[in-house]
């Protein structure tokens, strides 16, 4: 039996994941947060291939508030090209909620709303 130190693969897998995303820019990061927010949201609102199974409306409005606050904030940040297609993304998912929500929410009052005004 040793004494001395031995790092285990999960610390050496972690110093490694830190040496990777430090070699990613910012705006990398916030693409990929925000593709993986809308997919989910996507799935929540019945957009995926078992809607009656995966449709989620409470989860898709959080998915989606989180999306609007993230897009938002980060929008001046990044380039106009990621930030048009971020917000285009986030309109669509405002929509497909509006549509599958039985009751929709009043003008503005929806997910997200309070980040990005009405959607109609």
């Amino acid at each position: 039996m040793s004494n001395s130190y031995e790092p285990n693969e999960t610390s050496g897998a972690a110093a490694q994941a830190a040496r990777d995303i430090a070699d990613v820019a910012a705006v990398e990061v916030i693409t990929t947060a925000a593709v993986h927010l809308m997919s989910a949201a996507a799935v929540k609102c019945g957009l995926a291939d078992d809607p009656a199974e995966q449709t989620d409306l409470d989860e898709a409005r959080k998915l989606i508030t989180a999306l609007a606050g993230l897009v938002t904030a980060s929008a001046p940040d990044i380039a106009d090209m990621h930030a048009r297609s971020l917000r285009d993304g986030l309109r669509s998912l405002q929509l497909a909620f509006r549509e599958a929500s039985p009751i929709p929410d009043a003008i503005g009052q929806g997910p997200g709303e309070k980040y990005t005004g009405p959607v109609t």
